[in-house]
């Protein structure tokens, strides 16, 4: 019986950020399959505020992975971005005075960020 391969991936979740999912989507979606060397880069040129979350997220997972597999060398040109989904937090509803004693109502949305980090795979070329 053969033993299997380990899986290397690993994940990280920041939970409760207080800024809107469909904004953060954005920029997850900007990353998604790229290597990590490659997604930090594009991530530090980007104009959105949500950036500096995603990258943070993105490090921290490829940093959970190299822990994991301290007996590996894993850089981060050999780990690719896996999985990135942004869902959707907690909202805190506010109250906003409007004219003739009515009340709007304000949603602050929050979302958690989801990244898995995974190994670069050598493809096996049989002759």
């Amino acid at each position: 019986m053969e033993t299997p391969l380990p899986v290397f991936e690993a994940r990280a979740v920041q939970r409760h950020l207080r800024k809107s999912p469909r904004k953060v989507r954005l920029v997850a979606d900007y990353v998604r399959g790229d290597k990590v060397d490659r997604a930090i880069t594009k991530l530090s040129f980007l104009k959105k505020s949500a950036a500096i979350d995603v990258s943070k997220v993105i490090r921290s997972a490829a940093a959970n992975l190299r822990d994991k597999f301290e007996e590996e060398r894993l850089d981060d040109d050999m780990l690719y971005i896996k999985t990135i989904f942004v869902d959707e937090g907690v909202t805190l509803k506010r109250i906003q005075p409007a004219p003739q004693g009515r009340a709007h109502r304000i949603n602050k949305r929050s979302c958690h960020i989801t990244v898995v980090v995974a190994k670069q795979q050598e493809e096996i070329v049989t002759e």
